[in-house]
C-alpha cells in the first residue's frame, strides 16, 4: 500500500489557527506548536448570533449574514497578520440546517482567505471531546464532556482522548430561548415547557451514557462557562455546577420575570438572552444522565480543531482510522483494495502535473481506492451505488461534509456509465478535479479486475486537458483479454463524460 506522505511539524514554523463560525458566537484561536505542546497566541469571539439570522424557509437573512462577514473580514486581518501557516475553518448546526448557502460561503472564504468547511454533528462531538480532553486531568476511568452551543448540544463519552460514543442533538441556547422564551419572558411556564422539549430530545440517547458511571464530568463552551460564573459569584459552586444549583438559578430568572429584569452576577449582556435556554437544557442532562457535579474544559472545540490539524500533520490524522475501520466493518477485500489504491497513486502521479491535482485530492484518491468495494457487503447488484449512499450519509470522525461528498462521488463513478451530474452537484472547486480523480480510480480498477496478486503491467499515463494517452505492455493485453475489452470499452464511457482516451500497446516495456 502507498502511504500518504506525513512530516513532523517545525516548530518554529507552525502557527496554526482554529475558526469555529458557531451558532451564537464566531471564535478564532491562533497558537504556536513546538516541542510537542500547544501555546495559544491568540483568541478573538464575537457574537453573532448566526441562529436568530434563519427564516422560516432555513435561509439566513441579508443583516445576518452581513454580520456575520464583518466578523470574518476582522477574523481574516488578524489571520494574515499573525501569518497562520495551516488554518481551518468550520461552520456547525447553523449551516448544518441553513439553505443555499453557496453564495454566501463563497464570500465568507473570501473575508478569512481560506475556504469553509461544514462538519456533521458527530464531527462536532468529536472535535469538542478532543479539545476537552487533551486540558482535563486525567483520570483512571471514563469521563463525560458536555457542550452547550447555540444550536446544537453535543455529549461525549470516552476514556483519556478516545472517545467511546458520541452524540449531538438539535438543541442549543439560541434555538431554545427563542422558541420557549419568546420576548424574553421567563415564566414558570415558559421554563416547564423548555424542560419538557430538552427531555423529550434526550430520551432515545439517555441509556447509552448511564451504562457506566464517569470518574469525571466536564461541560465547555458558553452556555455551560457562563452557568459556572453565576453560581461562583453567588458561592454555590464550590466545586462544580450542581443540580441544585442549577435550579436556584431557574427559580431567580422566574422571579425576574423578564430577560430585562435578570440582574445576576457575572452574567454579560450579551449572554443574558439565551441564558434560559443554556440552563434549562444542562439540567435537564445532568438530571438525565444522573450527573451531580461538572466542572469546567478549558478546552472545547476551536482546541479540538488544533489538535486534530497537529494529528494530520504527524501520523495520527483521524480520516485515516475512519477509513480503515469502515473498510474492517464492511469486510472490504483488503489486498485488492491495496492494488488499486497503489495503481490509482502511481497514474495519479503521472497525470498530478499537467491536471493540477493537490496533495489533499490524492488523499481522496487513495481513500477512495481503499473503500470502493465497500458497497459489496449489502448486495453485489449496483454496489457502487450502495458505498456511494454509505459515504454520503455516514458519520465519519475527521471528514468535513465537502470532503465526504466527494469520496462519495468517487465511489459512485468507478464503474459503468460516468455520471456527470453527480459532480455538478459538488462544490465549484471540486468539480473538474473530482471527476478526474474518478477516471484515474476508473483505469486502476480495470487493471485489476481479475483480482490476482500477479505482476500488474508497468503503466505510462499523459493527459493533456480532455486527453488520457494510456500505454500498455501487449504482452500483458494479450493474456488478460477481459481487461483489454474492458479498456477498450472504458473509452465509451470516458466520451460520453467528454474525455477522450487511447490505449496503446508498447511491445517492450
Amino acid at each position: 500500500m502507498v502511504k500518504s506522505r506525513r512530516r513532523a511539524p517545525q516548530p518554529e514554523q507552525d502557527v496554526l489557527a482554529a475558526v469555529d463560525l458557531g451558532s451564537n458566537s464566531f471564535h478564532m484561536v491562533v497558537a504556536r506548536f513546538a516541542h510537542g505542546q500547544l501555546t495559544v497566541i491568540d483568541r478573538l469571539r464575537e457574537m453573532v448570533r448566526l441562529a436568530s439570522g434563519l427564516d422560516k424557509r432555513d435561509r439566513l437573512t441579508d443583516a445576518s449574514q452581513a454580520r456575520a462577514l464583518v466578523t470574518l473580514r476582522q477574523f481574516g486581518e488578524r489571520l494574515r497578520d499573525m501569518q497562520a501557516g495551516r488554518v481551518r475553518v468550520v461552520a456547525t448546526n447553523t449551516l448544518r440546517r441553513a439553505k443555499s448557502t453557496g453564495r454566501f460561503l463563497q464570500r465568507a472564504a473570501k473575508a478569512l482567505g481560506h475556504p469553509v468547511e461544514i462538519i456533521s454533528g458527530i464531527e462536532e462531538a468529536r472535535l469538542v471531546y478532543l479539545g476537552a480532553s487533551h486540558n482535563l486531568p486525567r483520570v483512571d476511568g471514563p469521563q463525560l464532556v458536555v457542550d452547550i452551543g447555540g444550536g446544537s448540544t453535543e455529549i461525549i463519552a470516552g476514556r483519556s482522548l478516545e472517545p467511546s460514543a458520541m452524540e449531538s442533538l438539535a438543541m442549543g441556547c439560541v434555538s431554545l430561548s427563542e422558541g420557549c422564551f419568546p420576548g424574553g419572558q421567563l415564566s414558570a411556564k415558559n421554563f416547564a415547557k423548555a424542560r419538557l422539549q430538552v427531555r423529550l430530545e434526550l430520551e432515545p440517547v439517555r441509556s447509552q451514557f448511564r451504562k457506566v458511571e464517569p470518574a469525571q464530568v466536564a461541560g465547555t463552551s458558553g452556555s455551560i462557562r457562563a452557568a459556572h460564573a453565576v453560581l461562583t459569584a453567588l458561592n454555590r459552586a464550590p466545586q462544580g455546577i450542581t443540580v441544585d444549583g442549577l435550579e436556584y438559578l431557574i427559580s431567580e430568572m422566574v422571579s425576574a420575570g423578564r430577560v430585562s429584569n435578570l440582574s445576576l452576577p457575572e452574567l454579560s449582556n450579551d449572554r443574558a438572552d439565551v441564558f434560559a435556554g443554556g440552563v434549562a437544557i444542562l439540567v435537564e442532562v445532568m438530571r438525565a444522565l444522573a450527573l451531580d457535579r461538572m466542572t469546567i474544559a478549558d478546552g472545547a472545540l476551536r482546541e479540538g480543531i488544533l489538535y486534530d490539524m497537529i494529528g494530520r500533520l504527524t501520523d495520527e490524522d483521524a480520516r485515516v482510522r475512519t477509513v480503515r475501520a469502515m473498510a474492517a466493518r464492511y469486510q472490504v477485500d483488503r489486498a485488492q483494495a491495496e492494488r488499486v489504491e497503489a495503481t490509482a497513486l502511481n497514474l495519479c502521479a503521472q497525470a498530478r502535473e499537467s491536471w493540477e491535482l493537490a496533495d489533499d485530492q490524492q488523499l481522496l484518491l487513495a481513500w477512495a481506492a481503499r473503500l470502493h468495494e465497500l458497497g459489496l457487503d449489502i448486495a453485489h447488484a449496483h454496489y457502487h451505488r450502495h458505498g456511494a449512499y454509505v459515504l454520503e450519509n455516514a458519520d465519519m470522525p475527521g471528514f468535513p461534509r465537502e470532503e465526504q461528498q466527494v469520496l462519495a462521488r468517487l465511489v459512485l463513478a468507478h464503474r459503468r456509465k460516468v455520471e456527470r451530474a453527480a459532480f455538478a452537484t459538488l462544490p465549484a472547486l471540486w468539480q473538474r478535479p473530482a471527476l478526474r480523480l474518478a477516471i484515474l480510480l476508473r483505469l486502476a480498477v480495470l487493471v485489476h479486475r481479475s483480482r490476482t496478486g500477479g505482476a500488474t503491467p508497468e503503466l505510462k499515463l499523459r493527459v493533456q486537458g480532455r486527453t488520457l494517452r494510456l500505454q500498455v505492455s501487449a504482452a500483458w493485453l494479450l493474456s488478460n483479454p477481459l481487461t483489454l475489452a474492458d479498456l477498450e470499452r472504458e473509452r465509451d464511457f470516458l466520451e460520453e463524460a467528454d474525455y477522450k482516451l487511447s490505449i496503446q500497446r508498447r511491445m517492450t516495456l
